[in-house]
């Protein structure tokens, strides 16, 4: 296990390193000067020259990479150029919010889906299966930010049951808090249900051909148990899987569901940077999220074990 994970970590280095590299060139691409941005028009020329002094804009390319590579390695991710903030608290702060959305909404959308999955590949073909296969389908098909948009229009203005838009932090008021995270859940439970269904389906379909479990059928075993026993371990690997990618999409920014209830997320502080030209904080956002996504993969890989007995980490 730990020669496995040392291999593993040992990997993602160069994965990371050409990940700094993408990034770091695409935020140089993106038009617009950030010392004008700063400044604005009716800044001197002195003054943009002082200020791209300042912030090292003046020097070659790679000699900025070195120079923030080097910074990176220390844990220091830069100051934002808008208000001066430390980079890598900032984003610590918002990957909270986005966090507790996505951690809480993809459990709950887990727990449903993979039992729905596997009754609908047991029922294949009838009206129970087409019956999830097509909400599932549904749910696939709608639109993240209109289905926040239909819930905000329903439980929002209509009901008068959940506020429309603001934020408690959980450290002021937890329950408060819940209240205004009701709404993102719900959304982005009810679109990965039908991601995850799909999988979990498509897996159980698969296992349920198999010969043990024809096996197992003969012998006489109760069909929950051959369900529950010989069917799902090994049709949840592959779900596993896409639970893992999901994740790591996710944590790394639902700026759209962040955008629509208007929650201080990752994701919307990576948008808003952006617009901004803080080139510290978008470097430090996608660099945030590649680390996001080789953290979550080297989890799932880890986890793998545990699911399907078949498959041994050396």
């Amino acid at each position: 296990m730990l020669g496995y994970l040392a291999r593993r970590l040992v990997m993602t280095v160069p994965t990371l390193l050409l990940v700094a590299i993408a990034v770091f060139t695409l935020v140089r691409l993106i038009p617009g000067d950030p010392v004008q941005v700063m400044l604005g028009d009716a800044a001197e020329p002195a003054q943009v020259a002082q200020m791209r002094a300042q912030l090292g804009l003046d020097q070659p390319i790679p000699l900025q990479f070195v120079h923030w590579l080097a910074k990176l390695l220390t844990g220091d991710f830069g100051h934002s150029i808008t208000d001066n903030m430390a980079v890598l608290p900032l984003i610590l702060e918002r990957f909270q919010v986005s966090a507790i959305i996505v951690l809480v909404a993809v459990g709950l959308a887990a727990c449903v889906a993979v039992p729905a999955g596997l009754i609908a590949a047991w029922r294949q073909n009838s009206a129970l299966d087409l019956a999830v296969v097509g909400s599932a389908t549904l749910l696939l098909s709608i639109p993240s930010f209109w289905l926040g948009l239909l819930l905000l229009l329903l439980f929002g203005l209509k009901l008068k049951w959940l506020p429309v838009i603001g934020y408690v932090p959980f450290s002021e008021n937890f329950w408060q808090a819940m209240v205004f995270m009701l709404l993102p859940i719900a959304t982005l439970t009810m679109i990965e249900i039908g991601v995850l269904t799909r999988m979990a389906r498509a897996a159980s379909i698969e296992v349920l051909r198999l010969e043990y479990v024809t096996h197992a059928r003969a012998k006489g075993v109760p069909e929950w148990l051959v369900l529950g026993r010989h069917v799902l371990p090994n049709a949840f690997a592959p779900t596993w899987t896409l639970i893992g990618l999901v994740l790591g999409h996710l944590l790394g920014g639902i700026a759209v569901i962040e955008t629509v209830f208007t929650l201080p997320g990752l994701g919307r502080l990576l948008v808003d940077s952006i617009f901004a030209r803080d080139y510290p904080v978008v470097q430090g956002c996608l660099l945030f999220t590649a680390v996001i996504y080789v953290v979550v993969n080297l989890i799932v890989d880890l986890c793998y074990p545990l699911f399907d007995p078949r498959v041994t980490v050396a």
